[in-house]
């Protein structure tokens, strides 16, 4: 590994001393109802350069697509998804997985950036692991990406958080027959799926990668589905659901005791932050929002549970989805009886 990525300087470079491009894939799944040109055309040209094969997988409607072709197709290869499923990213990624050429795949929503340096790092961990889960921040950072910052932090006490990019190795995903698109916590499901097949996951704390944020609208958007989530683990949901009760008691013990969590909440983010160099990326300010971010879950779990119990599922564009993801245990039966090749309908 040491000699393939650990030596870049050495040997990816040409007699020119030009970096040569990875030998890896890169897949981006998109659906956009306008065009995202704009946004990505130098991200996508500069990836280019950066990575051996850059595959866009685009689901959006056909005027969309012929002006993201028009945009991208000289340097990059621009598909329709071969298949569908509700969760319509996983068709996606599961189109440029199984077209991609190389056995390392790194698999990233459009508003992931990018450097080399942490591509290379990604493919060196995907050396000696399956499936390797980087930690995303938000740059620039306006005051609803803070508060979203705070759950990254939190999140980074345990087994880190859950960014919009992971790398996988091809082989091992599709020998598991793909991941499931019917459920709404994707990430969480492909990484289950190549665990289940045997998989190793790395998940280094010190590894970041850009990420830009959305609208202050799409922010509040994804409250309730970000929630509804947390049905994939269920200890954790209900940890969440004790918070607004817990909150409510502590209210009527006297505000000090509101006033103590809060800053017991601010001062384990800050350890979230300081963990793994997260000081070098997280301003110190985001541990501060960590008590928005709790009470926001303290209401919205509840909601998750309420859109749960009388509507079946969650909101998924046109539809709903009931399931965030599936228990490891079943896919480890469904794995274990695929055939040989990992085929299944995904």
């Amino acid at each position: 590994m040491k000699a393939l990525y650990g030596m870049e300087d050495a040997i990816d470079r040409d007699s020119t001393g030009k970096a040569r491009p990875l030998a890896a894939s890169y897949v981006l799944p998109i659906a956009a109802q306008v065009s995202q040109a704009r946004a990505l055309s130098g991200y996508l040209k500069r990836l280019s350069r950066t990575i051996d094969e850059v595959i866009v997988v685009d689901g959006s409607p056909p005027e969309t697509f012929d002006t993201h072709a028009r945009s991208w197709s000289s340097h990059v290869r621009h598909l329709r998804p071969a298949g569908r499923t509700t969760n319509g990213k996983v068709a996606g990624v599961m189109t440029g997985v199984r077209e991609a050429r190389h056995e390392c795949v790194i698999i990233a929503d459009d508003d992931v950036r990018y450097r080399r340096a942490e591509l290379v790092r990604m493919l060196a961990l995907l050396q000696e692991h399956e499936v390797v889960r980087p930690q995303n921040f938000f740059s620039p950072q306006p005051w609803h990406a803070r508060w979203d910052t705070a759950r990254s932090l939190l999140n980074r006490l345990r087994d880190g958080d859950w960014p919009g990019t992971l790398g996988v190795r091809r082989s091992v995903l599709l020998d598991a027959g793909g991941y499931s698109g019917e459920v709404l916590f994707e990430n969480l499901e492909l990484v289950r799926t190549v665990r289940a097949g045997g998989g190793r996951e790395a998940v280094p704390f010190d590894l970041f990668v850009e990420r830009r944020p959305p609208d202050a609208t799409h922010f509040f958007s994804q409250r309730v589905r970000q929630a509804y989530d947390e049905w994939a683990r269920p200890t954790r949901l209900a940890a969440q659901l004790a918070l607004l009760p817990a909150a409510v008691l502590a209210y009527r013990r006297g505000p000090g005791w509101l006033l103590a969590a809060a800053a017991g909440a601010v001062a384990a983010a800050e350890m979230g932050r300081r963990k793994g160099k997260g000081a070098t990326v997280f301003p110190a300010s985001t541990a501060l929002w960590a008590p928005a971010w709790l009470a926001e879950r303290a209401v919205t779990s509840w909601m998750a549970l309420g859109t749960r119990l009388v509507f079946g599922g969650v909101r998924y564009r046109t539809t709903r989805l009931k399931n965030a993801a599936t228990p490891r245990h079943i896919l480890e039966e469904k794995i274990r009886a695929l055939p040989d090749g990992g085929a299944q309908d995904w």
